[in-house]
């Protein structure tokens, strides 16, 4: 099966990373593989931003996972820093592997190195095995969230 790298995403992986966000119901609607130039323009931002990892997995060359870590200082919990999980996708061929577990597992050891004192992330209420999977790893559903498109 090849060994795992978890590294930081570059510009030759956006089109297997957008395609991995366009891979479902939700991602259709809202990602465009058509047009990278958004997409690697955002990756600029992110890559200048110190509090942003955005990782891929690849295995025998081949980009099979992704998602986006967030540090976010603050003062409530005491001045704590949190991080936030964002954009996990696995590529169909890969999923039941183990591989999202692998990466989720990576954001949660990456934020305790980093002197977070709590992970979270979102969900969309549609992601039902994804909550199953989440809840799998010792995520709990404590908070409602709210979004305001703009």
């Amino acid at each position: 099966m090849g060994d795992l790298e978890i590294r930081p995403v570059v510009a030759a992986d956006i089109p297997a990373v957008v395609g991995m966000l366009a891979d479902d119901p939700l991602g259709t609607r809202r990602e465009s593989p058509d047009d990278l130039a958004p997409y690697l323009t955002a990756l600029e931002r992110l890559s200048a931003d110190p509090n942003q990892r955005v990782v891929v997995a690849v295995r025998e060359g081949r980009v099979i996972g992704t998602l986006q870590l967030t540090l976010i200082p603050g003062l409530s919990r005491r001045g704590a820093t949190r991080s936030i999980i964002e954009a996990v996708r696995i590529h169909a061929d890969e999923r039941g592997t183990g591989l999202g577990t692998q990466l989720i597992q990576w954001a949660i050891d990456e934020s305790r190195h980093q002197g977070c004192q709590l992970v979270q992330l979102t969900s969309d209420v549609s992601r039902t095995d994804a909550h199953r999977f989440y809840e799998r790893l010792g995520f709990t559903a404590s908070h409602v969230g709210f979004k305001l498109q703009l």
